[in-house]
């Protein structure tokens, strides 16, 4: 028989009220119907909205961690991890709409030692479409590439992928806590969950995708409130350099770093596409911390005695899929 485990649910809060008060009864609903002991932990990033006094007006059992300052995505979810009790960590976004089976499919993912965590399928707040699968990982010269989605609708299956999406991934606590979350050089947000996941498969565990897991995600609602496009683009293509330069090594890094000059940062120059230069010059900026991450991972890799390059990873991946019978999006 499958073992049910105890749940700690991580829910970052920045100006979301509105979310929480249409969202969170359902994540109670699904927690509550999982039928496990839980606790729910709400980390507010210093918002400046009523997200607190909703809070302890309408769910004064809720645990509320608030950080004095604004901190970022990642910091506010490691909070919330090192806080966590229980023997599951489910990481989930504000504006996700869980169902309320959700969790009912996910239990014999930990049956196996080397799971690190689960996400299922996200979709549209309203309709079906799929916003977010399973995900391969690739290259494209030297360059990471993780944009192909795919399922299969075979229950049976164990599917994995790339990472975990951190709108809503359930993993293994002490895990997530021996490779200490999510790297904060990642604040304010995107990339972290990447990274996250190609840390654990490096460190020989896996990432899983139960498409029968579903729930609900309204998007942009929680990057729409923050500054310009161009910025948040900026962040977004400053983070994808970091994964790469903290991951790659030796002649595949210096290639990398010769492929985003010609091809991804000069192009978008002549074009008027300054952000890129942001985020380029930010990559250099943070060097000092970029060597510190590959300094941790590389010690972890070694502690763990399992050391896989990102091509093994991306070749390990592809030996499990071939396995399935798989469906690709478009």
């Amino acid at each position: 028989m499958i073992r049910k485990r105890s749940i700690s649910v991580i829910l970052p809060n920045y100006n979301g009220a509105y979310l929480l008060e249409k969202y969170l009864p359902f994540t109670l609903t699904a927690i509550q119907n999982a039928g496990v002991v839980y606790e729910v932990i709400v980390v507010d990033d210093a918002s400046k909205d009523r997200s607190i006094h909703f809070l302890l007006t309408h769910y004064p059992e809720i645990i509320l961690i608030c950080n004095p300052q604004n901190k970022g995505f990642s910091h506010t979810c490691n909070t919330g991890i090192q806080a966590a009790k229980h023997e599951l960590i489910f990481l989930l976004n504000t504006d996700v709409k869980l169902t309320p089976d959700y969790f009912e499919h996910q239990w014999r993912y930990f049956e196996r030692e080397d799971t690190f965590g689960v996400m299922g399928r996200i979709i549209d707040m309203e309709g079906d479409h799929i916003q977010d699968a399973a995900r391969t990982l690739a290259f494209n010269g030297f360059k990471i590439k993780t944009n192909r989605f795919f399922y299969s609708e075979n229950p049976a299956d164990f599917v994995p992928t790339a990472y975990l999406s951190g709108a809503n991934a359930l993993i293994d606590a002490k895990k997530l806590k021996a490779i200490d979350g999510f790297n904060e050089l990642f604040s304010p947000f995107y990339g972290e969950d990447f990274e996250m996941g190609l840390r654990a498969w490096r460190l020989g565990w896996k990432c899983w995708y139960e498409h029968q897991s579903v729930c609900r995600h309204l998007i942009s609602a929680s990057t729409n409130r923050f500054k310009s496009t161009d910025w948040v683009k900026s962040i977004y293509y400053r983070n994808r350099f970091f994964v790469h330069a903290i991951h790659l090594d030796g002649f595949n890094l210096g290639c990398w770093y010769l492929q985003i000059l010609l091809i991804d940062l000069l192009p978008q120059l002549i074009t008027g596409k300054f952000w890129m230069l942001k985020s380029y010059i930010q990559l250099f900026r943070q060097q000092t911390t970029v060597k510190f991450s590959k300094k941790k991972l590389t010690i972890l890799i070694e502690k763990h005695s399992c050391k896989k390059s990102i091509t093994d990873v991306a070749a390990e991946l592809n030996s499990i899929i071939k396995n399935i019978k798989i469906i690709y999006l478009k």
